[in-house]
This record gives structure tokens, C-alpha cells and sequence, in this order.
């Protein structure tokens, strides 16, 4: 038995009927309490600490307080390039001074055992370099959505972190809100029969045209890589299959703005089944949908990718569920599955199949909406 893993302690009343109730079993009901009968508490699992990396607005206004409502895992520190971010957040989190980085001397991270994850929370094409890192560093990453800027990216990645056995993790937040949890059982329950069509829409009007979204070397690409992801997701969760051809087309109302970038994209996937997707991704305009056809019903979310405030039915009934923040229900999940060993639902193989899905539609856009197979 290994040193302090149990301890052997007199139950109080309190203790035996919290045991009783959860079905221990190690009492008949109604046998009499024996108080030198020894109770064993088990050691719970450690609680992780996160660093974000990147304190822009996700990390500020999501992350940071989703942290503060985790059971598993606590923000345990920061990277960041900005002098002027280190005090405020030291101040509103009460951080550490030897847990706060940055981007220089970020490889130091490694000899920091109060941090056990990198949360990646930078520019699209810095998501590679710092999983990659991190991964050498020893700590297990959640990395932000896109994965990457290419498929070979999202390999390299994967690649690191198996290498540096450490565990990877995409931000797929919208895996653990109940409303999209509803439309993942749907092709593996089948209640009303198979999903046979799905649309997916996702958009919104773009600000400041001088933000790193719409500089190319920064991002990526547009709307694609940015809320496009979401549709690709919801498309592939809600049919249980991965698309086998994509057809594109993007439309520009803007070239000077969007120069560099996508700005709205209308697209179709095709799946093994039959099953097919419509999907539409905007800087333009606003849209936010997720609607699942059925050979007996439908489901739909409504708003379907927001933060908060989701919506949604099933065949007409309505989705009722508590409101609880996704980013801290994502990251709990991640730190239990590092505590017990396992792999996480939205691991690099899922990031990597969605970048598959996105250079497939370039393809397709570039080629004037030819059919192009996945």
C-alpha cells in the first residue's frame, strides 16, 4: 500500500450515513453502528492548475471566470507579452509571480509543477508553435480551435504530444453544452430514425478591419477557420460520420476588407450514409443555427453556437436544461481525463479531421465550386 494514499479514520454518524446513502454496502440498514469500525477515505484526485496562454478576449472574458467555477482545475497562471496585463491579473486572480511568462522565456514552464496544463488561446497560426512546445515542456495542452493552420500542422501537433506523452485537447466547447450533447446521441440513438440532412449556419458582422482575423498570415483564412469550424463540427456530430466529398463556393460583398481572407461561404457535405449538409459561414451578416433532419422528426438548436442562452427542441419538445458555462465544463472534463488516464472526446484527431474537411473547401472555392472528395 503506498504511503498516505488512505487514512484510517473513526467514522462520525455524519460519515456513515453519507456512506449508507451512496450505496457502500458495507453495512446491512438497521445493523448497529460500531464506532471502532474503521472508515476508508479515498485520496480525490489533484486538482490541475491551467496556464492561458494569450490573455485576449476569449481568455479575459470566458476563460478566466469559466476557471473560476471548475472542480477539477484552477488558473494557476498566464503568458502573456503585455507588462501591463501581469499586474491586473495578479491583482483580480491572485497568481503567483513565479507562475506568470512570456513568450520569451515561456520554455521555463517545464520546471513549473504547479502548472499541469497550456491552455493555447493565441492567433491561429501560433497554435502549432505553442502545443508543440508546451508538449515539450511536459504539459498536457488544450489548444483553441482551428487546430491548425493545415492538416500537417494538426500532425505535427499530434505527433509532439504523443512523443512527449502528454494529452492533447481541441477547443470544442459546444461538446459538453447539454444542447449539443442532445444532438450527438441522435445517429448513434436514432429516436426518430436517421439523420439524413443537416444545416448547419453560422456568422457574424465583422469589426475592426485592422484585427489580426483578417490578416491571412495570422489567421488562416476568414470566416472558414474562424465560425465556420462550428458548422463543420455540428455537421459532422450530428450525422456520426465524417464527410467523404465537400463542394464550396465564397461570395464577397467587401474585397477591400477581405482582402486577404474569406468573408461569407455557402458549402455542401456529403456522407457515406447519404446523408448530406448545407452550410453557410459569414463576416458579413449574422446567423447562428444548427438544424437536424431526421427520417421521423427534427432537432434544432437555436441560437445554436453562442456562449450562453442556447436554445432547442427535439421532434418538438423542447430542450430544458440548467445554464452552466461551457469553458468550465470542457476543462473539467480535460483535467478528469488526465486524472484517470484516458483519452478526451474532442482530442487532435478531431481538430485534424475538421482541418481536412477546411483544405478541402479551399480546394473546392479555388476550383469555381467543383466537387472535391475529402
Amino acid at each position: 500500500m503506498k504511503k498516505n494514499s488512505i487514512t484510517h479514520l473513526p467514522p462520525s454518524r455524519r460519515q456513515f450515513l453519507r456512506q449508507f446513502a451512496l450505496g457502500s454496502g458495507a453495512f446491512a440498514f438497521g445493523a448497529p453502528l460500531i464506532a471502532s469500525t474503521p472508515l476508508i477515505i479515498r485520496k480525490p484526485a489533484k486538482k490541475l492548475g491551467v496556464a492561458l496562454v494569450g490573455l485576449g478576449n476569449y481568455a479575459t472574458n470566458q476563460l478566466a471566470p469559466s476557471l473560476q467555477d471548475t472542480e477539477h482545475c484552477y488558473l494557476a497562471g498566464i503568458v502573456t507579452g503585455t507588462k501591463e496585463k501581469e499586474a491586473k491579473w495578479i491583482e483580480k486572480y491572485n497568481i503567483p509571480t513565479k507562475n506568470i511568462y512570456n513568450y520569451d522565456n515561456f520554455d521555463q514552464i517545464a520546471n513549473n509543477d504547479d502548472i499541469d496544463i497550456v491552455y493555447v488561446v493565441l492567433p491561429n497560426s501560433m497554435h502549432a508553435e505553442y502545443t508543440i512546445r508546451a508538449a515539450k515542456a511536459g504539459k498536457h495542452v488544450i489548444c483553441e480551435k482551428p487546430m491548425g493552420l493545415s492538416v500537417k500542422e494538426c500532425e505535427d501537433m499530434i505527433a509532439a504530444c504523443k512523443a512527449n506523452k502528454v494529452k492533447l485537447s481541441i477547443g470544442y466547447r459546444l461538446h459538453f453544452d447539454p444542447h449539443h450533447m442532445e444532438i450527438i446521441k441522435l445517429p448513434k440513438e436514432k429516436p426518430f430514425g436517421a439523420v439524413k440532412y443537416v444545416n448547419a449556419e453560422f456568422g457574424f458582422r465583422i469589426g475592426d478591419p485592422t484585427q489580426w482575423r483578417l490578416r491571412k498570415n495570422l489567421a488562416g483564412g476568414g470566416a472558414i477557420m474562424d465560425v465556420g469550424v462550428y458548422c463543420i463540427q455540428g455537421a459532422r456530430y450530428a450525422t456520426g460520420e465524417e464527410p467523404i466529398a465537400v463542394t464550396a463556393r465564397e461570395f464577397k460583398t467587401d474585397p477591400v476588407k477581405f482582402a486577404e481572407v474569406d468573408e461569407t461561404v455557402t458549402w455542401e457535405m456529403e456522407f457515406p450514409s447519404g446523408a448530406i449538409a448545407n452550410c453557410t459561414t459569414s463576416y458579413a451578416f449574422s446567423t447562428n443555427r444548427l438544424h437536424v433532419g431526421m427520417e421521423k422528426g427534427t432537432a434544432e438548436v437555436q441560437p445554436s453556437y453562442s456562449y450562453r442562452g442556447l436554445a432547442g427542441h427535439v421532434n418538438r419538445k423542447p430542450m430544458d436544461f440548467p445554464v452552466k458555462r461551457q469553458q468550465a465544463s470542457q476543462m473539467d472534463n480535460f483535467a478528469q481525463v488526465i486524472n484517470s488516464g484516458g483519452e478526451s472526446e474532442v482530442s487532435g484527431q478531431e481538430g485534424l479531421l475538421d482541418l481536412k474537411v477546411v483544405e478541402a473547401m479551399y480546394k473546392s472555392i479555388k476550383k469555381k465550386g467543383k466537387r472535391v472528395k475529402v
